[in-house]
């Protein structure tokens, strides 16, 4: 992967929609190191390709942080929707490895502007900042291994829990996340009956514990899955096993597209991993994908 060092993986990370979320549970969680979101691109995943960033405004959105409420306290999460939408659809983005940093909050614009209630958690807030830290090693032994996926469960339905109670239709609840998120996507979606559409962007497939492929399943023909021909993480060994196990399951209408000449990362514009016309492409088919399911 494009976003860790040669030898490791990400497979070593380990209301009205409370009852199909499923309940609350009790983890004897620790407070929240973090209270608040960064700023800026996260250190880790400099140096930033400016020429290719893309920036996108928030005029016509209310966008900003937000906190959302856990049992153990508040969980600080990016928010952006449309100025004055009633009731619109949800979409709750998982970040990547490195945290909800500004390429995350735009992200979170932009489906905004295509007229979505968006809300991006801080999954790792309990333990620290993942866009303060400047090394993938370090960030993967102190913040990313240390984030059980029971605990990303349990706060992203706190995250949709908020939305509900900012009158965001959560009945129409999508999600996506890229990397690590991805794989978040996979699982989140394959356990959560409540969510109606899924895309997931080169999350890992084959990993210890719990795995999408495993849990293949649950996805119930919601998901669809963006991954690059020239991921050297993910393998097309990965995706083949991935389709089978959707296969298997009955799932004929979960998808995973491949282009073919992308490698890991290919959506993130700020990054030498950036290939935009298969970014563009992809994004059209979430979009599409969403609206398809009624999201």
């Amino acid at each position: 992967m494009d976003d860790v060092p040669p030898g490791e993986t990400l497979a070593a990370l380990a209301q009205s929609q409370q009852e199909s979320l499923g309940p609350k549970v009790d983890f004897n969680r620790r407070g929240f190191a973090v209270t608040a979101l960064g700023v800026g691109f996260a250190l880790a995943a400099q140096p930033i390709q400016a020429q290719t960033v893309i920036h996108t405004d928030d005029q016509g959105l209310d966008a900003g942080e937000v906190k959302v409420p856990t049992k153990d306290g508040l969980m600080p999460a990016y928010r952006a929707r449309p100025h004055g939408a009633d009731n619109p659809p949800v979409v709750l983005v998982i970040h990547e490895v490195f945290g909800v940093h500004e390429h995350i909050k735009d992200l979170c614009r932009r489906l905004a502007h295509a007229g979505y209630y968006v809300i991006a958690p801080d999954l790792y807030a309990r333990i620290g900042d993942a866009t303060r830290i400047s090394d993938i090693p370090t960030l993967l032994s102190t913040i990313v291994n240390k984030t059980p996926d029971d605990q990303v469960k349990a706060d992203l339905d706190d995250a949709v829990r908020f939305a509900a109670s900012e009158k965001a239709n959560t009945q129409r609840l999508a999600v996506t996340g890229f990397c690590w998120g991805g794989r978040q996507t996979w699982l989140y979606t394959e356990q959560t009956p409540g969510v109606r559409a899924a895309a997931a962007w080169y999350g890992p497939l084959n990993t210890p514990g719990k795995s999408p492929i495993g849990l293949a399943a649950g996805a119930k023909g919601r998901v669809i899955g963006f991954y690059g021909g020239k991921d050297t993480g993910i393998t097309a060994a990965d995706v083949a096993a991935m389709n089978k196990a959707l296969a298997d399951a009955g799932d004929k209408d979960s998808r995973i597209i491949v282009y073919a000449d992308a490698p890991h990362g290919f959506n993130a514009d700020y990054r030498p991993s950036y290939v935009k016309v298969d970014a563009i492409e992809a994004w059209q088919n979430m979009l599409a994908w969403f609206r398809s399911h009624g999201v």
